[in-house]
């Protein structure tokens, strides 16, 4: 087999340089994609594979990452496995393994910190998984996606729920909690919600939506250590109470502003929840904020600067509360912002998201750059009036002086990211 495929013969000649006594890490897809490019037989990839990890287990001292996705080898199974996968730190798989896989590992690792799941089947077989999660003595960090688009397949019942009920035994080490779901029905379910006062440790909650969740329950979840917080589709209400039970330290308060929008209370929800940033959120750094134009809403919004000196990036969102000349106030609204930015912007504010809500005029905005002091800036809007070549013109002349970093016109989909990158 080594022959056809031209590869020396390991087992009978040493290699000049152990490269394996430094490998700490197997990720199994780009590893089959390497070994694809010595032969297209399924066959001999196979072999080639498995010569991989037996070498693997018997020269590497110790093994911390493992991606396991498309494995089809059950390496637990290898001579010297038990000591390599002990000192498992990370797990990164898919729900396409079978459970025998996770069976297997939960024998031999039991002190695995980071577990980070993709779902690709509406209705997997969950068991090996909790079986993994069950043995674990130091979870800190747990992902689930889900990652499939099969309108006609539906959960046949809570399959999370006994995943979170084996997670809820970790929250004395659990700190990070990410989690994506497809399941349109989970928002009735009760099982997320119960489990989340529990994880009182969190230093990271990430989700794309709570679902329905009492005022009673909401304020259960307190957090004394979280620094991040991310939920997708929360209301302002729902924010701010969190907000207020945080311990302090939040430097990431991140959401779809755009879904709050039109919430019948919005104005007054939109001003509490400034008055929450800035009173428990003093070393914010990422931010995704809505409110209304008032003469109020700006005046708290000129404190949360005042008193956020580390914010970084923000997402901002103005809501015209006149109806009538819609396009004087945007204008208006973004003369109103970039002067108070002006006045007012932390030194370390380096990247701003905005979308059509409110405009820069030309005239404004090259004041605006002109009096900048701050960080060179990134600015990321879905407004195409930016593509204009007045607007080039002027955005060219300040990346030249170094002003701004990048002015870029994305989706509205990029733009609301956070995590998509300038």
């Amino acid at each position: 087999m080594r022959q056809r495929i031209q590869l020396p013969s390991v087992s009978s000649k040493s290699l000049f340089f152990d490269y394996l006594s430094y490998c700490r890490s197997i990720n199994v897809i780009i590893m089959n994609t390497i070994i694809s490019i010595g032969s297209s037989l399924p066959y001999n990839q196979f072999l080639v594979q498995q010569e991989f990890y037996r070498l693997f287990m018997k020269q590497c001292p110790e093994l911390k990452y493992l991606n396991m996705k498309s494995i089809e080898h059950q390496v637990f199974y290898f001579p010297e496995a038990n000591i390599r996968l002990e000192s498992l730190f990370e797990l990164e798989c898919d729900t396409s393994i079978d459970s025998s896989y996770f069976y297997g590992l939960a024998r031999l690792c039991h002190y695995i910190q980071r577990i980070i799941i993709t779902n690709v089947d509406p209705n997997p077989d969950h068991h090996g998984i909790v079986k993994l999660i069950e043995v674990q003595k130091n979870l800190r960090y747990f992902e689930w996606i889900d990652n499939f688009n099969d309108e006609k397949e539906c959960f046949t019942d809570d399959f999370y729920k006994e995943i979170f009920l084996e997670l809820e035994k970790k929250a004395d080490t659990l700190i990070h909690f990410k989690l994506f779901y497809n399941d349109d029905e989970i928002y009735e379910r009760k099982s997320l919600q119960e489990i989340l006062p529990e994880f009182r440790k969190l230093k990271t909650l990430i989700i794309n939506d709570l679902g329905l969740i009492s005022e009673y329950l909401l304020k259960t979840l307190v957090y004394n250590d979280l620094e991040v917080l991310n939920i997708n589709y929360i209301t302002i209400y729902e924010a701010s109470i969190m907000i207020e039970n945080s311990g302090g330290r939040l430097k990431e308060v991140l959401s779809k502003p755009y879904y709050r929008l039109y919430n019948c209370d919005f104005d007054e929800s939109s001003l509490t929840f400034i008055r929450k940033i800035h009173e428990n959120c003093p070393s914010i750094e990422r931010l995704s904020l809505a409110f209304s134009s008032s003469k109020e809403h700006f005046t708290e919004f000129e404190k949360l600067l005042n008193v956020c000196q580390n914010l970084k990036s923000l997402l901002l969102i103005i809501k015209n509360t006149d109806k009538n000349e819609i396009e004087e106030k945007n204008l208006e609204n973004g003369d109103k912002l970039l002067k108070l930015l002006i006045k007012t912007a932390p030194t370390n504010l380096r990247e701003l998201r905005f979308f059509n809500y409110f405009k820069f005029s030309l005239e404004s905005l090259e004041e605006f750059l002109v009096k900048w002091k701050g960080c060179a800036l990134s600015m990321l809007t879905s407004d195409t009036i930016y593509e204009g070549v007045n607007y080039k013109k002027l955005i060219n002349k300040y990346k030249n002086n170094g002003v701004i970093k990048d002015f870029r016109c994305e989706s509205f989909m990029n733009v609301e990211d956070m995590n998509f990158r300038i």
